[in-house]
């Protein structure tokens, strides 16, 4: 049962974060404005290191966005359960 419900939230954290990406991408500026400055920067480093640094180079921007998916889950999920406690908290409060 734990293991259904934990899928069921990945997918549900997946598609949430989805979403709240195209609501920046569509609503803020300064998210639009630091993406296109990140990309930017990182063709740069791409162009400007040797050949033989650039595989290690895209290891660490995989890694790097690999983190970043991590700490998103977590943070939501924690947002979640952060919830729920208050809810639970609130709800025996009015009792």
């Amino acid at each position: 049962m734990h293991n259904s419900l934990e899928l069921l939230l990945d997918s549900l954290i997946h598609t949430r974060i989805e979403s709240l990406y195209g609501e920046l991408i569509k609503n803020n500026p300064s998210y639009n404005q630091f993406s296109s400055e990140r990309n930017l920067y990182f063709k740069q480093l791409h162009e400007g290191v040797p050949e033989n640094i650039q595989k290690t180079l895209f290891l660490y921007d995989d890694a790097e966005l690999s983190v970043q998916a991590i700490l998103e889950r977590e943070i939501y999920l924690q947002g979640f359960k952060d919830a729920l406690h208050l809810h639970n908290e609130l709800h025996i409060s009015l009792d």
